[in-house]
């Protein structure tokens, strides 16, 4: 994984991406406008995630591994906030889409891949049982309390009253801060990867970024994820309208938010798999669903102060899909190992949530 800060690009597009951004932050592009600023901010998205990994090779793993799902995370919580705040109706369940597309896309499409790969390379992929067990009952127990429930309160609509919405919050933070302990200080351990024998691999290699690279990754970091959530809010309307004009339930939207932020997670997730390394795969994908819940039901609830209500109740088909995945994770990730089969489920949970997002 190639992280040296001599990558150009990673250098030049966020700054551009701000230049551009500041030129045209009172227009209102669209049509062909908009596609120097969409390239700019799928560009800046793909540098936001270098400069992560820059500063995660620095620090090493597993705080590699929580450093990029922060700020994936963090691109993310800006695209739903942006794009609620234009006070469309249509928003208020966005949050609730991206969260669960980023929990179907993480804990089904990456785990199940990494899973088929690794167990395609060495015939039973081994991992760290007790960390990605850990994660995994986190994300359950995050994505029934901030998904599912809204479903059967008493409140109207799936939504949370005031009070349950703010709990909903703190839980999430507490939780997610627990987990971060957890990884980084409890029990590090848990989320190193391991042998085929169960044993810890302790591959760290002295890392060949300097703490200068590291700073310099830091600050176009910053760049980046401005210049990410600015250009958002310049091309949100031309997606709508586009998902729209195909004819497409508007929930895709959040699909297509997922998808494009975890497309580098999920490409660091595969090179590690090729590695044998399944368990950071498992660290990037669970946690990146781990922190997808855990910091944006959080934003989300203070947006809503400003952006409106927040429907975040799953309906009867995404809830029997959460079951399906709770069920079929827990039977997979407690054992240690895997096989194809056990891969292939999840990936075939995954095509399903797709179709049935495109075609309800």
């Amino acid at each position: 994984m190639t992280r040296l800060i001599q990558r150009h690009w990673t250098i030049y597009v966020p700054i551009i991406a701000v230049l551009i951004l500041t030129a045209l932050w009172t227009a209102h592009p669209s049509g062909w406008a908009v596609i120097v600023p969409g390239m700019l901010l799928l560009g800046s998205v793909l540098a936001a995630v270098h400069h992560a990994e820059v500063i995660a090779e620095r620090v090493g793993e597993p705080f590699g591994s929580l450093i990029l799902a922060i700020a994936v995370t963090t691109i993310e919580v800006g695209l739903i906030v942006t794009l609620m705040l234009d006070a469309s109706d249509k928003n208020s369940a966005l949050a609730r889409d991206t969260i669960f597309a980023a929990i179907m896309i993480c804990c089904n499409g990456i785990v199940g891949l990494c899973l088929i790969i690794s167990a395609l390379r060495q015939r039973v992929a081994t991992f760290n049982a007790a960390g990605s067990r850990n994660t995994f009952g986190a994300i359950l127990t995050l994505s029934f309390l901030a998904l599912a429930l809204p479903t059967f309160t008493e409140h109207p609509g799936p939504r949370l009253s005031t009070t349950q919405l703010t709990s909903a919050a703190a839980v999430s933070l507490v939780i997610y801060v627990l987990y971060v302990f957890t990884q980084t200080v409890r029990h590090r351990d848990y989320f190193l990867p391991v042998g085929a024998e169960g044993d810890l691999i302790d591959d760290e290699q002295p890392s060949d970024v300097t703490t200068r690279a590291a700073q310099i990754s830091t600050v176009l970091l910053m760049v980046a994820l401005i210049s990410v959530v600015g250009l958002a809010k310049l091309v949100s309307p031309t997606i709508e309208d586009g998902v729209s004009a195909i004819g497409l339930e508007y929930t895709i939207v959040g699909v297509l938010i997922a998808m494009m932020v975890l497309l580098p997670e999920s490409i660091a997730a595969v090179r590690a798999a090729l590695r044998d390394r399944v368990q950071i795969s498992l660290n990037l994908g669970l946690g990146s669903a781990m922190a997808s819940i855990g910091l944006t039901i959080p934003a989300v609830a203070f947006a809503s102060i400003w952006a409106g209500p927040l429907d975040l109740g799953l309906g009867g088909v995404h809830l029997v899909l959460l079951a399906t995945t709770a069920v079929t994770g827990i039977l997979t990730l407690t054992g240690g190992r895997a096989t194809t089969l056990q891969g292939g489920l999840h990936l075939t949970i995954f095509i399903s949530y797709f179709v049935t997002s495109v075609s309800p």
